[in-house]
């Protein structure tokens, strides 16, 4: 799979989304307006009385490497414009996401040679258009993307290919991805039946803590592996029944001891030592999905050691199955995947942790900078949630975004309940309705 397939995909997944309903806002677009003031043709327009500057900075890979920090350079270019179909957007939120570094490493399309522009997630206020795209949007609209160059104080998107969004909130941009793959790989591979026994593995990240959610409203009991007692508090008040902290239990000893007739799903991102676990755990039929392998990704060769020799042969004995899941080969189901998580959001059924660095040892994530502090903060497992990076502050004077606020609030709690408790943390029931997902 290619890099720019993977943009290219990404970005039919938006344009799908376009059509008809907003599946973000759960209401329908305004219709075309065929009046259009003449003085969009100049393509740029002011937000709020703020001009556009004339240069930017932005992140370029520079060199192939998985260390992102190697690979990928801060660069001051002139802000782009948008062409007749386009929208400029000023991005407030970026995504930071695993594969990111995968990008770095060039691994999607060895024959891409640098410089390519890094990040593929974003959200942001449309400062500037083409005279076609102010048919659909006008200036001051809010949007989320999915596509390369989020990294950026400024980017160019196809207006098509462009989500409206009720506000410039990092819950939105954690549904893009992340949320868009664990919902559509256990829908569609993971074959979810009520009573059965679910397995996520780095549950209290960016996906995981979603796959932890859809697998409950699912009905099944859903087992969630983490690193830390607050990240098995959190785990808890999402719905996961038994968290396992890996760093206090040892992981194939509790599933063996525990859960002795098998996993019947599991929902994998680690690879490995881990990936080898859930194989030998699988229960007879039981399927494996694969969304990643994150543990390997900063290696040379972008993959973790495996002994697989026997493969085959557990398989067999089980019934079992192997199946991996790439977001842009399920474009089809991007926009019901969207549309039903934005519902679930709006009703408070769903919950969209955010992880902006607030407790992070140099502080909160903001600014273009910030983004190599986001990633290596991701790396070393710290995160909490959806890693998100502020590239713009909201210009309010000492403005903290709401949900970044709220989730450090209550990470500073949980992890005050973790310590009253000890080894145990004393864990914030769920309040959520159990709703069906299948």
């Amino acid at each position: 799979m290619s890099r720019s397939l993977l943009a290219r995909n990404g970005r039919r997944a938006i344009s799908v989304v376009r059509g008809g309903t907003n599946a973000l806002s759960g209401v329908h677009p305004v219709a075309r307006r065929f009046v259009i003031d003449m003085s969009y043709s100049a393509h740029f327009m002011d937000f709020k009385g703020s001009s556009i500057p004339s240069s930017m900075r932005k992140l370029v890979v520079s060199k192939l490497s998985p260390n992102f920090r190697e690979a990928v350079s801060a660069q001051t270019v002139a802000v782009p414009t948008p062409g007749d179909a386009d929208l400029l957007v000023r991005n407030r939120f970026a995504g930071i996401n695993a594969s990111d570094i995968n990008y770095s490493a060039g691994r999607y399309d060895p024959s891409v040679k640098p410089p390519f522009d890094a990040g593929f997630e974003g959200i942001g206020e449309v400062v500037g258009l083409g005279l076609s795209a102010s048919s659909r949007y006008t200036v001051g609209d809010t949007v989320a993307y999915f596509g390369s160059g989020a990294f950026a104080e400024y980017t160019v998107v196809p207006a098509k290919e462009s989500v409206p969004v009720p506000a410039a909130k990092p819950e939105f941009l954690t549904l893009l991805v992340s949320g868009a793959t664990a919902y559509i790989a256990l829908k569609r591979l993971g074959n979810l039946a009520k009573g059965e026994t679910v397995l996520v593995t780095a549950a209290a990240g960016g996906t995981g803590q979603f796959a932890v959610q859809f697998a409950k409203q699912a009905g099944c009991h859903v087992i969630g592996t983490c690193s830390s007692d607050e990240k098995a508090g959190f785990l808890k008040s999402i719905g996961c029944d038994r968290p396992i902290n890996y760093t206090a239990e040892d992981l194939a000893t509790t599933l063996r001891k525990e859960y002795p007739r098998g996993i019947d799903v599991v929902y994998e991102s680690v690879g490995g030592s881990v990936f080898e676990v859930a194989v030998k755990s699988l229960a007879n039929k039981g399927r494996l999905i694969v969304i990643g392998f994150i543990s390997g990704y900063q290696t040379a060769s972008g993959i973790p050691a495996f002994s697989g020799g026997t493969l085959p042969a557990k398989l067999l004995q089980k019934s079992a199955s192997i199946q991996g899941f790439f977001l842009p080969h399920f474009v089809s189901d991007y926009k019901e995947a969207l549309g039903s998580m934005m519902q679930m959001l709006a009703k408070g059924k769903l919950v969209c942790e955010v992880d902006c660095g607030d407790l992070a040892q140099e502080g909160r994530f903001v600014g273009l900078e910030s983004v190599f502090r986001a990633v290596d903060y991701m790396y070393a497992g710290k995160n909490l949630g959806k890693v998100v990076v502020e590239v713009a502050p909201i210009p309010v004077s000492n403005s903290v975004t709401p949900a970044c606020k709220a989730a450090t609030f209550n990470r500073r709690r949980r992890k005050a309940e973790t310590q009253r408790a000890g080894l145990h943390p004393r864990c914030r029931k769920s309040t959520k309705t159990p709703i069906h997902f299948l």
